[in-house]
């Protein structure tokens, strides 16, 4: 069976989502769809509108046929990480493709980009230090330093979020070694941050959980049925969506009561942003406050949204930098009967252990996965009771979810 692989967060699962993944089918004309999905938390540092559970349903009603979570250690980090963790679980379980969007939609320039880039790496990187040592964000150290390699119209333009994702996928397949061939499609209308509805039917994440949280605007038309049900049911099952608001309150206490050397250890706490964080934290009524106190050139609110995160689940620097590059295992969160159908068939050759059932695996002394566990319990606390403790011991309790269509 020929399989197709997607790298996903569907915060929510809308109709761009829904675009990406039928082009795709159209060019690759897979017999089956796997999407590598981040878990309870992201990769901007901040937590999922609704589970991962509901989003791995979303998936599976959009036309995904195995929705595999990219475990925590992966989806909280930079791009560079994230793309490594993510092409390594669709390595592992034998995709012969991935399909990602962009905002070039051409996979050439990508690859014209990425053979410049490594013939040129050592002049590259010592472009991103010295413009990093200015006291600017790595992002933009990563776009000027680009820049000054003096891309061809043959390049892809990296100043943009999915083109430097999509860069870092192809850098991934390359030092992995992988058989897999990469496809790119073109983002249609919705910028990735737009924060207003800037088309009939397509609008990005960002605008509709916006919309959502401020109970403005109609999302019937950006979202399939699935996608409005579920999110309908989430608010019936736990009455609240997730957003870093809820989390403000717990952040705030451990950011106050950890002395300045236990958050040294916080990984991406660097450089005494512990005495700024401990500063804004005691003025700060709200996370939005304390963001926008603590907000510098030099740190995106990306990142110190993923710091904040590490700070609120005690994840250590010696808990990220692992000798480990890649994930150690597969959990599987759903499937559909063609899904299923190529697990079995593929079983004996996937090249990690498949996870159907936590408590069989856990207690191996596996960091990842007890990171994952963690960061689950973490996230249902930002849920007040009795919503909370409904969530809080869920990734013992749920099987993958198996959808019959």
């Amino acid at each position: 069976m020929k399989a197709l692989g997607l790298i996903v967060e569907y915060n929510p699962f809308h109709n761009g989502h829904l675009f990406h993944i039928e082009a795709a089918k159209q060019t690759v004309m897979p017999d089956v769809v796997i999407a590598v999905m981040s878990g309870n938390f992201l990769q901007r540092g901040e937590p999922a509108l609704v589970n991962k559970w509901y989003r791995t349903e979303m998936a599976l009603l959009g036309g995904v046929d195995i929705v595999v979570e990219l475990p925590y250690r992966f989806a909280t980090q930079k791009a560079e990480t994230f793309a490594l963790g993510a092409v390594s679980i669709l390595n592992a379980l034998n995709c012969d493709s991935l399909c990602f969007g962009s905002e070039d939609g051409d996979i050439n320039s990508f690859l014209n980009t990425r053979s410049m880039i490594e013939e040129n790496n050592e002049q590259f990187q010592q472009y991103i230090n010295r413009y990093i040592k200015s006291g600017i964000s790595y992002p933009t150290a990563l776009k000027y330093a680009f820049n000054d390699l003096a891309p061809t119209d043959e390049m892809v333009n990296l100043s943009k979020p999915n083109n430097i994702l999509g860069y870092h996928y192809i850098e991934a397949i390359d030092k992995l070694c992988s058989p897999i061939k990469a496809f790119t499609i073109k983002r249609k209308n919705a910028e990735y941050h737009d924060e207003h509805f800037a088309s009939e039917t397509i609008a990005s994440a960002t605008s509709i959980r916006k919309a959502l949280f401020s109970n403005k605007g109609d999302i019937d038309r950006f979202v399939p049925i699935s996608t409005k049900d579920l999110l309908i049911k989430y608010i019936d099952d736990f009455q609240e969506f997730h957003q870093w608001e809820n989390y403000w309150p717990l952040l705030k206490y451990r950011i106050l009561h950890a002395a300045n050397s236990e958050l040294k250890e916080i990984y991406e706490v660097e450089e005494g942003l512990e005495n700024r964080f401990k500063n804004a934290a005691i003025q700060s009524q709200s996370f939005q406050q304390f963001m926008q106190s603590i907000k510098t050139k030099r740190y995106t609110w990306t990142r110190l949204q993923r710091a904040c995160l590490h700070i609120l689940t005690n994840t250590k620097k010696v808990d990220m930098l692992t000798q480990i590059e890649t994930p150690s295992y597969l959990r599987l969160l759903g499937m559909s009967e063609k899904g299923r159908n190529y697990l079995n068939q593929q079983k004996k050759s996937l090249q990690l252990p498949l996870i159907s059932k936590v408590s069989s695996f856990h207690g191996n002394g596996n960091l990842d996965l007890e990171l994952d566990l963690k960061a689950s319990k973490l996230y249902a606390l930002g849920l007040s009771e009795p919503y909370q403790t409904r969530l809080l011991d869920l990734d013992f309790r749920k099987p993958p979810i198996i959808l019959k269509r």
